[in-house]
């Protein structure tokens, strides 16, 4: 559906993206991740025709578009501010860029009204300024305004990025099932792991311009290609050499001579008295500090030099004090391992879901 073919994109002498080999499938919603300034945004950008590439080419059903103007490229974009036009209505807003393709009233009016409907603004939203919406419903509304024009392609840079915590949470499930209902292809620009991980069919992380994996949330972050996926996404606790070769005496083939990380909910807590899960290995250590949330708490225990965050669910067992001596399980295949290949060793990742490494941007 989207290739980018080779793209490197130059601003004067700087390189914001050096070579960019990506495809994206026909109906999915695909999400660039990354920091800020790791050129995800830029990368959009040049897809809509906003940024011209110095080199290569980007196609959309087969048919290259490098070159072709972002109005002819059949692409909505909604942008981190929304751009709506404050002096007119819902309504206006939504039907702009039909009166600039010269619909006729009756058909504006047809096309706007299923548009609304389907991305739940009432009918009373309509006629109101929307300045008078709240930041949820204006967010629809610039929805509403790139998917009346019926594009083939909806990009969207950080929509949601303005919005408290709760609003994101419930508009992120809003959105996905909306673009699952209408079935169009979405690029989806974020630097929010969550918003990432809870909506994408898949993901390319991107860093300093390079895709450093491309894959399902689940491979991206189970399976993390890199050192920097790894630390990018979740949260994961860097373990020692000698926490290693602890845990190498008990399950020969993790190697204390790379670079090692375990996710938090990858690690238990054993209860005094049982018994480890099956296929895990046990090491000691000292609750060194305890973060409560709710449903979990978060702990951070000293073994071997390493400082490991363990997440425990609050489900009624005992909670360790801080300074508590207590014993940590880990399963060895949750173990990912780097070293100056920088791939993973006991979650090796499918070749076809990583960026080569000849692949920039």
């Amino acid at each position: 559906m989207i290739r980018f073919d080779d793209v490197e994109v130059r601003y004067g002498d700087t390189v914001a993206i050096p070579r960019l080999d990506l495809e994206v499938r026909e109906g999915e919603f695909f999400t660039l991740l990354g920091p800020s300034g790791c050129g995800k945004t830029t990368a959009l950008r040049t897809l809509a025709g906003f940024v011209h590439p110095s080199a290569g080419r980007v196609f959309v059903d087969g048919r290259d578009v490098t070159r072709l103007p972002s109005d002819k490229r059949e692409v909505g974009m909604v942008f981190q501010n929304y751009a709506l036009f404050p002096s007119m209505s819902v309504r206006e807003n939504i039907a702009f860029g039909l009166k600039v393709r010269r619909e006729s009233r009756a058909e504006r009016e047809r096309l706007v009204a299923d548009i609304a409907r389907r991305v739940d603004l009432a009918e009373a939203h309509l006629d109101r300024n929307v300045a008078e919406l709240s930041g949820g419903q204006q967010q629809r509304v610039a929805i509403a305004r790139a998917l009346v024009l019926q594009p083939k392609i909806l990009l969207l840079d950080e929509p949601l990025s303005n919005l408290d915590a709760k609003l994101r949470q419930q508009l992120r499930h809003q959105l996905k099932e909306l673009q699952a209902e209408v079935g169009i292809t979405t690029v989806y620009v974020t630097h929010d792991q969550d918003e990432a991980l809870t909506m994408s069919d898949r993901i390319a992380v991107f860093n300093a311009g390079r895709v450093e994996q491309v894959g399902t949330p689940q491979e991206v972050y189970d399976r993390s290609a890199t050192e920097f996926v790894c630390t990018f996404l979740g949260d994961a606790s860097r373990l020692t050499p000698a926490l290693l070769t602890a845990l190498d005496a008990r399950h020969p083939g993790l190697d204390p001579r790379r670079t090692a990380y375990a996710r938090l909910e990858k690690v238990a807590l054993v209860a005094p008295g049982s018994s480890a899960p099956a296929g895990t290995c046990t090491v000691e250590g000292v609750v060194s500090s305890a973060s409560y949330h709710g449903l979990h708490t978060t702990y951070a225990v000293e073994s071997h030099g390493a400082l490991v965050r363990v997440l425990f669910r609050e489900d009624g067992r005992p909670r360790p004090a801080v300074g508590e001596r207590v014993t940590l399980a880990v399963d060895p295949s949750h173990v990912l391992q780097y070293g100056d290949d920088d791939s993973a060793s006991d979650a090796v990742p499918d070749p076809a879901t990583v960026a080569a490494p000849a692949v920039g941007a």
